[in-house]
C-alpha cells in the first residue's frame, strides 16, 4: 500500500535539497523564511560562522502593533520591509533567498518582493 507523506515532511525534504545547493557567507548571507499557521519569521544567517545576523518576525512588538492579523499577505510584506531595513542598517545589501521549502507564492512572495523594494538584492 502506498502511503502519502504529509505536507510538512515534503516541505522539509524540499528545504534540505535546497540547502545542499547554497549557503550563506559573510559577504552574501542567507535570508531564511519560515511561516507557521499564525506567524512569519525571517532571519539573515551567516552559515560559515553559524550565527544569525538579523532576525524579525510578526511576534515583534513594533511589527505586531501595525498589524490586524499576523498571518496574511500584508503582514508578510511588512515583515519583508522590516527585515530589509534591519539588514541595510547592519551593512548587508545582497543575500541569498531561502524560501524554506515553501512554494514561492502568496506570503513568501510578498515578503521577498517587499524586501527587494526596500533595498535588498537577491
Amino acid at each position: 500500500m502506498v502511503s502519502k507523506k504529509s505536507r510538512s515532511e515534503v516541505r522539509i525534504k524540499k528545504h534540505n535539497r535546497m540547502r545542499n545547493r547554497f549557503a550563506g557567507t559573510a559577504e552574501r548571507p542567507r535570508l531564511s523564511v519560515f511561516r507557521s499557521n499564525n506567524h512569519m519569521y525571517a532571519q539573515i544567517i551567516d552559515d560559515v560562522a553559524g550565527n544569525t545576523i538579523v532576525a524579525a518576525s510578526t511576534l515583534d512588538k513594533d511589527v505586531k502593533a501595525e498589524l490586524t492579523k499576523t498571518n496574511n499577505v500584508e503582514a508578510a510584506a511588512l515583515l519583508g520591509k522590516v527585515i530589509a531595513k534591519k539588514a541595510l542598517d547592519k551593512g548587508i545589501n545582497t543575500v541569498v533567498f531561502d524560501r524554506g521549502g515553501f512554494i514561492y507564492q502568496g506570503k513568501v512572495q510578498a515578503l521577498a518582493e517587499a524586501a527587494r523594494e526596500a533595498g535588498l538584492e537577491f
